[in-house]
């Protein structure tokens, strides 16, 4: 398989955007988020077709899934305390917490899919059958 899967194409897509946000935003906070960051290596990885491309990439989603656990954790404790403080709000404009949770839950399943399927497996060891 030369070339990625859609899916694959899209993730690679959606991390190369990640990457750029990430590395603007450590050039002018000047301070490094690992988490953000932690897409670069990742999408080399996939870029270049490397062996240890399909590992880092699991390792990052793992990362991702605990980040997002922590921070449902961290919602579910605070709408417990005060309710009515629980809320998301961008440019004024307020986004429901379901619908950002459905979106994260949604975001990580496609991610996990693509990572654990044969495609991917096969795209990543330059396998021509698949």
């Amino acid at each position: 398989m030369k070339r990625p899967s859609p899916a694959l194409f899209i993730i690679m897509f959606l991390y190369s955007i990640l990457a750029i946000v990430a590395i603007y935003r450590a050039v002018s906070t000047q301070s490094v988020d690992l988490f953000s960051l932690g897409v670069i290596p990742v999408l080399v990885g996939l870029a270049m077709r490397t062996s240890w491309a399909g590992i880092a990439f699991k390792v990052y989603l793992f990362i991702q899934t605990l980040g997002l656990a922590a921070l449902a954790g961290t919602a579910i404790i605070a709408y417990q305390v005060t309710p009515d403080d629980v809320k998301v709000v961008i440019n004024n404009q307020e986004i429901p917490v379901p619908l950002i949770a459905l979106l994260g839950v949604t975001l990580l399943g496609f991610q996990f899919g693509v990572a654990f399927s044969k495609k991917t497996n096969a795209y990543l060891r330059n396998d021509e059958t698949h």
